[in-house]
């Protein structure tokens, strides 16, 4: 009898083992489909336009100041683009100052811009931590405070008396960046993630990447990498051959906050003898670059970006600065993220070289302003 029961003991045990695996198994199968669904409808094209179709009449004759964080980043100049356009379309004046990526050049911009006395500026992808007082004064006179890119989240910010700051959510761009890897590796992604605690937004876009990764237990994060995107040009090669020697065929997935990493890490790659469309398997949670489109059509050491409408932003600008000259609410409206790949390129605005979705955005924001 004792025998029996300790056979039936051991039995239970391995049954308990097996279970357990299978359960596991499961949820990782379930992650990984559902990374799979998530990568599906992100890709599709842009189509229906999503955002306000009411808002109060144009406000005339506005001038408004744009402080750019730094004239050399893509990002900033794509929303500068759409910005103009907007402008022009409103009539209102738009200058540009350029923060030339120093918090000195930014601070020194923005009190040249308030001695103006605009009825706006505008932080353009500069974190106004940096600013407290300057923008406590620029309020106290009366100048509207509108954002983009100045914290990770969209909406207003509060302590800084910002209207708005209009962002896509990024959270949810290095979630999707993260899944693709995931969906990409069959649960087995093996990744190194690049980004620049400098900036609020690239610290919690990285970090969101690696909580994503660790939620696939087939999947690991083999290093964390903190690298100034200033300083990518002299980092980057020395910097990518050295993680080519650590890892070697671990190394299968790069998640960078920022197509500028691969710029110059796709020659390193190339120089070390390997195949554009080999691992590691680039994918940047933004911006949609120029070159991130080149190499993402040619299958050049990167597989995809997650870019934001930024001419779509410069026109949400302009938007949620009328709203705010006519003492209404901000619209609220938040633009959905999208995945660029080798497969879907060719839409949305892929033939430019960047993400300008074809979902009529400047017709409704003409109509939401009485305009033709």
């Amino acid at each position: 009898m004792k025998r029996i029961a300790k056979k039936s003991l051991i039995a239970t045990a391995l049954f308990g083992v097996v279970f357990s695996f299978s359960q596991a198994a499961f949820a990782e199968d379930a992650f990984v489909a559902q990374a799979k669904q998530t990568i599906a409808a992100a890709t599709a094209p842009q189509t229906v336009w999503d955002g306000p179709t009411s808002g109060p009449q144009l406000q005339k004759d506005k001038s408004v100041i744009f402080i750019a964080s730094d004239m050399k980043n893509g990002g900033v100049l794509g929303v500068l683009d759409g910005m103009k356009q907007a402008a022009a379309v409103a009539g209102w004046k738009l200058d540009v100052l350029d923060g030339a990526g120093s918090v000195s050049n930014q601070l020194a911009s923005l009190n040249q811009a308030i001695a103006k006395k605009p009825d706006a500026i505008v932080i353009g992808g500069w974190n106004p931590n940096v600013a407290r007082n300057p923008l406590k004064k620029a309020h106290e006179q009366n100048i509207t405070l509108i954002a983009w890119h100045a914290s990770p989240q969209p909406g207003p910010i509060d302590q800084y008396n910002v209207f708005y700051n209009v962002t896509s959510d990024s959270d949810q761009i290095a979630k999707l960046s993260a899944l693709l890897a995931v969906a990409k590796s069959e649960g087995k992604a093996q990744v190194v993630i690049l980004t620049d605690s400098l900036y609020e937004i690239a610290l919690r876009k990285a970090n969101v990447m690696k909580e994503t990764i660790e939620q696939c237990s087939g999947c690991k994060v083999l290093e964390f990498v903190d690298t100034p995107l200033a300083d990518t040009s002299s980092r980057m090669p020395g910097l990518t051959f050295s993680t080519l020697q650590k890892y070697q065929d671990n190394f299968q997935y790069t998640l960078a906050i920022n197509d500028l990493y691969f710029d110059f890490m796709a020659p390193s790659l190339r120089s070390a003898g390997i195949k554009g469309n080999a691992a590691p398997y680039n994918i940047s949670a933004g911006d949609g670059s120029v070159t991130a489109y080149q190499r993402i059509r040619a299958g050049e050491h990167q597989v995809a970006t997650v870019p934001e409408p930024l001419n779509l932003h410069g026109w949400q600008l302009v938007d949620e600065l009328n709203r705010a000259f006519s003492g209404e609410k901000p619209s609220g409206y938040v633009t959905p993220v999208h995945l660029v790949t080798k497969e879907n390129i060719a839409y949305d605005g892929g033939d430019k070289n960047n993400y300008d979705p074809q979902n009529g955005y400047q017709d409704a924001y003409r109509n939401i302003w009485g305009v033709k």
